[in-house]
């Protein structure tokens, strides 16, 4: 392989793995959004039963939307931070203690 072979391959190399980058990132908190399609999952399920009133429902689903708007920011610049995550995952902690206790606190519509 001449020089001028060998600089196009490397440059061709770090080309495409320049391209790759941005793929992922959106993908930096895949267990945060498993966790948050859960908890609204749980809502749902607690409003379908009645173990939720509508009170009880409303405010819950303003909290993931908060947690969301969060989680939004967090993800802007590409990359959640150690620092990001962990106060996503105490939120979402919250947010799953409050679901379990509005479900089970007997009050109905």
């Amino acid at each position: 392989m001449t020089n001028i072979s060998k600089f196009l391959l490397s440059s061709a190399l770090l080309a495409s793995s320049g391209l790759a980058q941005p793929c992922f990132a959106g993908l930096e908190a895949p267990r945060i959004d498993q966790r948050q399609a859960n908890q609204e999952r749980r809502i749902e399920q607690g409003e379908a039963s009645g173990a939720l009133t509508d009170r009880e429902e409303h405010r819950l689903e303003h909290q993931q939307m908060r947690i969301e708007r969060q989680e939004k920011t967090a993800k802007a610049d590409g990359v959640v931070t150690a620092g990001e995550r962990a106060r996503l995952t105490h939120q979402q902690n919250k947010a799953s203690r409050n679901i379990a206790r509005k479900k089970h606190n007997l009050r109905r519509d």
